[in-house]
């Protein structure tokens, strides 16, 4: 089990703490956070300067003091509640909050709602994002949507072919939503516009592969960020703001999200992924193109020929269509 001392926990709180009160827009003199936090100035200036290394835009006036720079929209669970459909907002339980490691192990960790009710976290950065294949997750402060899910299911893991595709799928209807447009998957679940990654999609599955089971469904979307961050990720990357030509509201991402993840976490739980196989394939990047699987030990070019009915990739060979399921493996346009 991992430790966590004192001291840190009392850090967090303050950062938490101090953030809440610059979440309002005004001017907050050091004298009167100091003062909110119970202490000193100085520390006080220490907490600001860490805020503005994690990326966050303070405002800085003599005589008036400190303020969140504009444009910027913090996540608060009531904002994203007003965005739910009427029968989602029932199903749900979010949690929001500044900092967290990862928000996969916070849904985890609050573990399962009652009453059939699926708990979702957001934070506004996380110090210890996971991607795929073991990557980090790079989420500067209050530029991203960070959000994990707890689905509880009772089929067994084996149930679970083909969740991530649908997840994926998901995150695309939330976002046309909100005008974005020419979006395409690419397998097992990247979101991509112009062949830039948009959004990635991790799941993390644990219990029984016949009974019980609990998926934690996590999601990094890039909403705001700036050139040097794209850059920064290591990957031909985008944002939802260029994607849309506008600047989108965060809480309105999150809470379309849960939206169209409640809905096809109902439907798969009913039917599972073949329910979804027809829409996937009509976002998919790479359909008809040749393409080049990468695994641990090998890597596979051929044609893609879209996906079967568990979430296999179908691929075209001179041998033959074969199909190749998800884990540690990449693709890419040959």
């Amino acid at each position: 089990m991992k430790r966590i001392s004192f001291a840190s926990i009392v850090v967090g709180w303050l950062m938490d703490k101090l953030l809440g009160l610059l979440a309002d827009g005004q001017f907050h003199s050091g004298e009167e956070l100091g003062e909110h936090l119970g202490v000193s100035r100085a520390a006080v200036w220490k907490k600001l300067k860490t805020l503005e290394e994690l990326g966050l835009a303070l405002d800085s006036v003599r005589g008036k003091g400190y303020r969140l720079g504009s444009g910027i929209e913090l996540l608060d669970s009531v904002k994203v509640q007003s965005y739910l459909d009427a029968d989602v907002d029932s199903k749900v339980d979010v949690h929001t909050c500044f900092i967290t490691e990862s928000t996969n192990d916070l849904v985890r960790a609050q573990g399962a709602a009652s009453g059939g009710v699926t708990r979702f976290c957001l934070a506004e950065h996380q110090t210890s994002g996971r991607g795929r294949r073991g990557r980090i997750w790079a989420s500067p402060f209050g530029s991203t949507v960070s959000l994990s899910a707890l689905w509880q299911n009772g089929e067994g893991t084996a149930s679970l072919e083909g969740l991530s595709l649908a997840v994926g799928l998901a995150v695309v209807k939330a976002l046309e939503t909100l005008g974005a447009r020419d979006l395409k998957l690419k397998w097992p679940n990247d979101v991509l516009w112009q062949g830039k990654k948009l959004c990635g999609v991790l799941l993390e599955v644990y219990g029984d592969p016949t009974g019980e089971c609990e998926v934690v469904i996590g999601m990094g979307i890039n909403v705001r960020l700036s050139e040097e961050q794209l850059k920064s990720i290591g990957q031909p990357a985008v944002d939802l703001f260029r994607v849309c030509d506008k600047s989108v509201s965060r809480n309105a991402v999150a809470g379309q999200l849960i939206n169209t993840l409640t809905h096809l976490l109902d439907g798969f739980g009913q039917g599972g992924f073949r329910l979804f196989r027809e829409q996937w394939c009509e976002y998919d990047a790479f359909r008809g193109k040749e393409v080049t699987l990468m695994a641990s030990t090998r890597s596979v070019t051929g044609r893609c020929m879209g996906v079967d009915e568990q979430g296999g990739l179908l691929l075209e060979t001179s041998s033959g269509i074969h199909v190749f399921n998800g884990g540690e493996v990449s693709l890419r346009q040959s």
